[in-house]
């Protein structure tokens, strides 16, 4: 492979979330999470670990931003802890918690003090308890609270910063938390997945009017988790149309509404098919789809793997790796996953960057092209088990070379017409990893969680070249 340069203006960034990498989960007045309560609950968490020290990122946030900048990263994609800045959930006559608006406000100054691009998330997972008390995402009210929550920390700290993503993954919240049941808050209901969707999507739109309404050249966006479903054989009609409907349950639920205002028709015929339709018909109001389709600026994509679609059978799964043994889908029945000979991360996700190059040039041109909005790669990376060499250092091969295949991946999609204008390295630390606790990293840089200590892996020192070379670097003749 030779050296590929990647447009100039291009945007290198790292990533992580406040639950996963914060720690401080009971100090200055915080709130209870539902992931603080979900890791309680017996089973849930391999080796119940828990995020309440995680990386300690609130006490060492310093430190770490000094270290992302070692790195080159050009911008830090945060998440805020919302029980961290209203701990109930709610905004009332006192205000936000003083000491959570100071924290992400000295947070922020670190980072713009580096020279570095604060680029906020206002949710990753982690909603009020005191909410999930009242319903959580099934509560229409929760989506207006979200709003208040976003108006209230704009105006705490949104004359620093510029770059919004309302909503991390909603695919995640709504379908691994309410229908697998694997994250928080653990219920298990195809149609309380679709109430959740649609609640989650009405906040993103209340929350951009509310942020719009604030700082009208603010960017504003949101990022979504996505697969690419290539059907089993491309000329058989059945093949085709179960990738349509994996497409429809995963992909377009969420693009449909933010792009066109309207859910996909493969989704109400699969959601028919079992009968729970109704369940999102009744929770959508007029108004709704018009307020959740209002313009945005920029769409971030989640990639780590793609998947093959056939038919159901007894050869064919309807579940994904981190729900075993029940599907997040609202109608599984309707495709099969087709097993296949590829390499895994440790996450058993298939190992195949063709699928991001294919995912990325299909969304600039079905969505982000005729709308105007900006395309990102707002996490990729992969887990392995590291190696740890005697002096301390930290060699992740496999690591590397997913690193570089899917930036290969990323060139051969801009390459092929798609405006992809930036990466978000997926993570910038090993952290806590959800259902899997601290059983799995994708750290560019280790974390010993007994001292704390940061190394920065061999994937670490790669990523800082190709920022400073803004291309992939040619490799060795002996790599």
């Amino acid at each position: 492979m030779t050296s590929v340069t990647f447009p100039n203006g291009f945007l290198w960034g790292v990533a992580t979330a406040a639950y996963q990498v914060e720690g401080a989960a009971r100090e200055d007045g915080k709130g209870e999470s539902i992931w603080d309560r979900f890791t309680r609950v017996p089973g849930a968490i391999l080796g119940g670990d828990t995020g309440d020290v995680a990386c300690d990122q609130y006490h060492r946030y310093r430190d770490d931003v000094a270290l992302m900048a070692e790195l080159g990263a050009q911008s830090y994609r945060f998440s805020v802890s919302w029980p961290r800045i209203l701990p109930n959930g709610r905004l009332t006559g006192a205000g936000p918690n003083p000491a959570g608006v100071d924290y992400y406000s000295r947070l922020v100054d670190s980072i713009l003090e580096k020279g570095i691009l604060p680029w906020l998330t206002l949710y990753h997972w982690d909603l009020p308890q005191a909410l999930q008390d009242d319903g959580g995402w099934l509560n229409r009210d929760t989506a207006y609270r979200f709003a208040d929550y976003a108006a209230t920390l704009h105006e705490a700290i949104g004359d620093r910063v510029h770059h919004w993503t309302t909503f991390n993954e909603p695919w995640v919240s709504a379908f691994l938390g309410h229908v697998a049941g694997v994250h928080a808050p653990g219920q298990q209901s195809a149609a309380a997945g679709l109430v959740a969707t649609h609640h989650l999507l009405l906040a993103h739109g209340l929350a951009t009017e509310a942020i719009r309404a604030a700082a009208p050249t603010d960017q504003i966006g949101i990022t979504l988790n996505h697969t690419f479903p290539y059907p089993k054989d491309p000329s058989n009609p059945d093949d085709v149309a179960a990738a349509e409907s994996l497409n429809g349950q995963h992909n377009r639920i969420f693009l449909d509404p933010l792009f066109r205002g309207e859910y996909p028709a493969t989704l109400w015929e699969d959601l028919h098919s079992v009968g729970i339709d109704t369940a999102l018909s009744n929770v959508i109001r007029e108004g709704d789809l018009t307020r959740i389709s209002a313009p945005f600026d920029f769409l971030g994509i989640n990639y780590y793997t793609d998947d093959l679609v056939t038919t159901p059978g007894k050869d064919t799964i309807s579940g994904i790796p981190e729900s075993p043994g029940r599907s997040p889908y609202p109608a599984p029945d309707r495709f099969g996953i087709v097993p296949r000979s590829l390499p895994t991360t440790e996450m058993g996700w298939y190992i195949h960057p063709q699928g991001l190059t294919d995912l990325l040039v299909w969304l600039d041109a079905e969505y982000t092209r005729p709308s105007g909005t900006a395309l990102y790669v707002t996490e990729n990376g992969s887990a392995f088990r590291d190696v740890v060499s005697a002096d301390g250092s930290v060699d992740d091969p496999q690591r590397v070379a997913y690193l570089r295949d899917h930036l290969q991946a990323i060139l051969d999609a801009i390459a092929a017409g798609a405006d992809v204008r930036g990466y978000f390295g997926w993570s910038l630390f090993d952290n806590f990893e959800w259902s899997y606790g601290y059983s799995r990293r994708f750290g560019l840089v280790r974390v010993d969680y007994e001292t704390q200590k940061r190394t920065v892996k061999t994937s670490g020192r790669l990523f800082a070249q190709i920022v400073r070379e803004n291309a992939i670097p040619e490799l060795d003749a002996d790599s």
